[in-house]
C-alpha cells in the first residue's frame, strides 16, 4: 500500500495569503513590460511558515551519501570529507574570477599546477589537462587527441577504435562524435579480453584501443600490458577509461602499463560526489607520445611565476576557462590529506569491501566470472525463476538502501553491479548483505512482496517505459 504524496504548493494554497508584506515603494515605480507577465500562471498563495515547511518536508525525502549508503556501481558515489567542502568555500576561491590576469591570479594557477602534478605522479603521466568537465568529455578529448595524432603523422585512413564489451558504454558515443569507426572485442571465458579477436583486428586501419581497468566487470585486465604492446605494434595508440581509478590510486600507474591517455573522475575518485549530474572534471593524463595533444590551456611554472599556457599541438579549449575550478580545490585537498599512503589505503580498502560482500552474497547471488574482483563487482539477480534484478532493486528501497547499478554492463544477464567504496564501515556492508539475503528470502517464499515493491514510498512502483515514452513534465492540477 503507497503512502499519500507529498501535497503540492498548488494544495497548500489558500486565497489572499502572502508570504511576506514589502513596505511602500519610495522610488519612482517603473511599470513591468506587460510581455514579460505571465498573468495566467495562477501561483500558489502561501504563507511563509507554510513554503518553509514544504520544501524542508521535501528535502528529508532526499536520498544522499549524507544519509544512507550508495552501493551504485561504477559511478563510486563515496563520503568526501567536509574539509574539501570548506576548502572550496574559502573566500579566495570562491571570490576568484577567470577573466583575471594571471598575473593577478596566481593563488589559482599554483593550485591548478599543483593538482596536475599530483596526478602527474599518480597516473605516471607526463602531461596532465583539467580541461574536460566530466568522465565522457574526457573520454571525448582523448579521442579526439588519438585522431589528431593520426593526421600530424599522415594516416588519415587510421579511423578504427577496438572497444571490449565489458568498456564503458559511453566510448562508441565519443568515437563517433570524433569521426572514428568502432570494433566491439568479446571477453574471453574470465572476463578479460579476447586476446585472438584482438589480434585478428590489430591492422593498418586501426586508430587504438579504448580500455576500462578494472573493466565494467569489476575485473583487472591481466593482459593490459599484452593489450598495449599489440596496439603498439599495429602503430596505434591506447586509450585508458579511468573511471575506476578508485581500485589503483596509488597502486598501479596506468602510463607504467602502456597508456597512452586517460581520463580520471576527480569528482568520483578525489572527491565531490557526482548525483544530480555534476559538476564534474574528466582530467585528461598522457604520456610522452600524447603530451603535446592535451586540451588547454595548462598550468605552467617559470621561476616562481604560474601561468596557462596552451600546448604547441593541442586539440584546443574545449571547456571555458579553467573548468570547473571549485570541483580542482576540493581535489587537490582531498590528496594533500590523504597523502600517498591514504591514497593506498583508499584503494586497498575499496578493493577489500567489494571482496567482502562479493563472498557473502555469490552463494546466493551468481556471480558471471567469480574472480577476485575490484573495487566493485556483477552479481546476478536471476537465482529464481519469475524474480528480475529490477524487483530485486525495489524492494532494497524498502529496506533503506539505494539500488546499485542494474542491468549493466549488458554482457551479464539481469546484472547487479555493487560497489562499495572504501568509506564504508563493516556495520553497513553487514547491513546491506543482511538485507540482500533477506530479500532472496522472500523471492522464494512471497515473490509478490518484489513484484510490488517498493511498499513505503510516497510513490509506488512506476511504469518507467510509458514515463519514458510519455513523460509529463509540468504540474498538472
Amino acid at each position: 500500500m503507497n503512502l499519500r504524496p507529498e501535497p503540492l504548493a498548488y494544495e497548500l494554497s489558500s486565497p489572499g495569503r502572502v508570504g511576506v508584506s514589502l513596505p511602500g515603494c519610495d522610488v519612482p515605480e517603473t511599470p513591468v513590460p506587460s510581455s514579460l507577465l505571465r498573468v495566467e500562471l495562477d501561483l500558489p498563495e502561501l504563507d511563509e511558515l507554510t513554503v518553509v515547511r514544504h520544501f524542508t518536508r521535501l528535502s528529508q525525502k532526499n536520498y544522499s551519501i549524507d544519509t544512507q549508503y550508495y552501493p551504485l556501481g561504477s559511478c563510486t558515489m563515496k563520503y568526501n570529507p567536509k574539509a574539501n567542502e570548506a576548502a572550496a568555500a574559502l573566500p579566495g576561491w570562491r571570490g576568484a574570477h577567470p577573466l583575471v590576469s594571471d598575473a593577478h591570479n596566481q593563488g589559482a594557477i599554483e593550485l591548478i599546477y599543483r593538482l596536475q602534478e599530483s596526478l602527474k605522479a599518480i597516473g605516471g603521466f607526463k602531461t596532465v589537462s583539467l580541461q574536460p568537465a566530466a568522465g565522457a568529455h574526457g573520454e571525448l578529448a582523448g579521442v579526439f587527441m588519438i585522431r589528431a595524432y593520426h593526421l600530424a603523422y599522415g594516416n588519415p585512413g587510421r579511423v578504427k577504435m577496438l572497444i571490449p564489451d565489458s568498456a564503458h558504454g559511453t566510448n562508441p558515443a565519443s568515437c563517433t562524435m570524433a569521426g572514428l569507426t568502432t570494433v566491439t572485442i568479446p571477453s574471453d571465458a574470465e572476463g578479460g579480453v579476447d586476446m585472438e579477436r584482438l589480434a585478428a583486428e590489430c591492422d593498418d586501419t586501426v586508430a587504438g584501443i579504448m580500455i576500462t581497468n578494472p573493466s565494467t566487470l569489476g575485473l583487472f585486465e591481466r593482459n593490459i600490458e599484452k593489450i598495449a604492446k599489440m596496439v603498439h605494434d599495429a602503430s596505434g595508440l591506447v586509450y585508458g577509461d579511468g573511471a575506476n581509478m578508485n581500485a589503483l590510486t596509488g597502486v598501479l600507474r596506468p602510463a607504467d602499463v602502456g597508456i597512452d591517455v586517460m581520463h580520471f573522475n576527480l569528482h568520483k575518485t578525489f572527491s565531490t560526489p557526482h548525483g544530480g549530474g555534476g559538476p564534474g572534471v574528466g582530467m585528461v593524463g598522457a604520456a610522452a607520445s600524447l603530451a603535446e595533444y592535451v586540451p588547454g590551456p595548462i598550468a605552467a611554472e617559470k621561476n616562481g611565476k604560474y601561468s596557462m599556457e596552451m600546448p604547441s599541438k593541442s586539440i584546443g579549449r574545449i571547456k571555458a576557462f579553467y573548468g570547473n575550478f571549485a570541483v580542482l580545490v576540493r581535489a587537490y585537498t582531498y590528496i594533500r590529506m590523504l597523502g600517498a599512503d591514504g591514497l593506498v589505503r583508499l584503494a586497498e580498502n575499496a578493493v577489500l569491501n567489494a571482496n567482502y560482500i562479493k563472498a557473502r552474497l555469490e552463494k546466493v547471488y551468481p556471480v558471471k566470472y567469480p574472480r577476485r574482483c575490484m573495487h566493485e563487482f556483477v552479481a546476478m539477480g536471476n537465482f529464481i525463476d519469475g524474480i528480475h534484478t529490477l524487483d530485486i532493486a525495489k524492494r532494497l528501497i524498502d529496506y533503506g538502501f539505494h539500488p546499485p547499478t542494474i542491468y549493466f554492463p549488458l554482457i551479464v544477464p539481469e546484472a547487479l553491479m555493487i560497489e562499495p567504496t572504501e568509506t564504508e564501515s563493516k556495520e553497513t556492508l553487514d547491513a546491506f548483505i543482511e538485507a540482500m539475503l533477506k530479500i532472496a528470502e522472500e523471492a522464494k517464499s512471497n515473490p509478490e512482496l518484489l513484484h510490488d515493491a517498493p511498499h513505503g514510498t510516497p510513490v509506488g512502483r512506476l511504469d518507467e517505459v510509458a514515463a519514458a515514452r510519455n513523460p509529463v513534465l509540468c504540474y498538472r492540477g
